[in-house]
């Protein structure tokens, strides 16, 4: 989909993603989407809100994944 948002978890990121990286994605994400890279200011609060929303499934999401033991690359079932 979007190849400029990075895996935010080990063993790719090898150091716990942050804040900022989250975020980053997130609004690549709804950029991606939206297709806009800047929304106009009558489309900015719906754009900043889903940025958020993003974000916070997003942490949701790796705070509760469990990576165990992987030798092989991401995306491949070991």
């Amino acid at each position: 989909m979007c190849r400029s948002i990075k895996t935010l978890r080990p063993p790719v990121l090898p150091e716990e993603a942050t804040e900022e990286d989250i975020r980053a994605a997130a609004l690549q994400y709804v950029r991606k989407v939206s297709g806009f890279r800047a929304p106009a200011a009558h489309n900015r609060e719906v754009f900043d809100r889903a940025v958020e929303a993003v974000t916070a499934a997003t942490t949701e999401l790796l705070a509760g994944l469990e990576v165990r033991g992987r030798t092989g690359p991401p995306g491949r079932a070991d």
